[in-house]
């Protein structure tokens, strides 16, 4: 299945479709399960990972909302669109930093995720008028 796809066939879209949004969209929500796998991951280890589980389950519903927000065509709301996009970016630039401090593998990959997301709404951003 493809939200790409779905998003194409909404009968508002027509030829609107917006590929990086999409793209967003479908990071985001790729990023959000990540983030929540990595801070259950961070409960089983033997060592105090509280900033990491915060910083994980805060991204995870960052980009989940983000990725609802982006994938709604009917009507417009520019500006939320916009504001949700950026603090997408923030947060996941964060997550990415704390879960880069450890050597776990689930926290290396997380902020790996994290990072392509943030990449993806940046290159959305300007494309949302």
């Amino acid at each position: 299945m493809s939200i790409a796809k779905m998003i194409a066939l909404h009968p508002d879209v027509g030829d609107d479709f917006n590929e990086l949004l999409a793209t967003a969209a479908r990071h985001a929500m790729f990023c959000a399960e990540m983030c929540t796998s990595c801070a259950d991951a961070c409960v089983a280890e033997d060592m105090d990972m509280r900033q990491c589980i915060r910083s994980c389950l805060d991204c995870a519903d960052v980009c989940a909302a983000t990725a609802k927000l982006a994938v709604r065509r009917t009507a417009q709301n520019v500006e939320v669109l916009r504001a949700m996009l950026e603090t997408c970016i923030r947060v996941c630039e964060l997550c990415a930093e704390e879960c880069a401090r450890h050597d776990h593998g689930h926290c290396q990959l997380c902020a790996e995720m994290c990072r392509e997301c943030a990449a993806d709404c940046r290159a959305a951003v300007p494309t949302v008028q």
